[in-house]
């Protein structure tokens, strides 16, 4: 099983410290390198480690703060005052025990965000908030609309009116209802009403369908 990973931002003492007991704490360690691209490596963190030291300067703030979603523990060194807020935070002197139990608790966050935002074309479904957000504008949606949308979004190809009744709302296939009709109706018109968005679901003629390529 591969281990979690954890993105380190520290001073060279700060990632020393942390480099001398990463074996013992049973994750994988990457410690960031300002001088390098960072952009690859948002896919592959479950949490961050941030040494206050470093996130008091306002430009390394700016880089730490473009891994959205991911959980952030801070390490407060001598009471450092960060303007901004993290998901987990502890202040030195700590023990071993302290710090593995923050950083299980920013994995168990990270877990939450996963089953919880799901990327579609240029959107973010937000399915514990039943919320679609493109850029700064979002819509509210209903739990049935986040059950379309992921499962429109999941399947490669486009899915009949009695295949989604059978997965959503466990109708027989031979149901006469226009159910689904209804309910994607309602959902493009949300979508186009407030970000002018007419094509994010597709009818092909076979099916219901949303396009995985984003439009720009």
């Amino acid at each position: 099983m591969t281990k979690p990973v954890l993105l380190v931002f520290g001073s060279k003492n700060f990632n020393n410290s942390i480099e001398e007991i990463k074996e013992n704490l049973g994750y994988s360690f990457l410690f960031f390198d300002f001088n390098k691209p960072y952009a690859f490596l948002s896919s592959l963190i479950v949490g961050v480690i941030v040494d206050s030291q470093i996130s008091a300067d306002k430009a390394n703030l700016e880089i730490i703060n473009k891994f959205n979603r991911i959980p952030i523990l801070l390490i407060n060194e001598l009471n450092t005052k960060v303007k901004t807020s993290f998901d987990e935070t502890i202040s030195l002197p700590i023990s071993f025990l302290e710090l593995k139990k923050k950083i299980i608790n920013i994995i168990a966050i990270s877990e939450f965000n996963l089953n919880s935002f799901v990327k579609i074309k240029n959107y973010i479904l937000n399915k514990n908030e039943k919320k679609l957000t493109k850029l700064n504008t979002s819509v509210f949606i209903t739990e049935r609309e986040v059950q379309l949308i992921e499962l429109l979004f999941k399947e490669k190809k486009p899915l009949s009116k009695n295949f989604i009744l059978k997965k959503i709302w466990n109708y027989s296939e031979n149901a006469d209802t226009h159910t689904v009709e209804t309910h994607i109706y309602r959902l493009r018109k949300k979508i186009n009403e407030k970000f002018n968005d007419n094509n994010f679901i597709l009818n092909s003629g076979t099916g219901y369908s949303i396009w995985k390529k984003e439009i720009k």
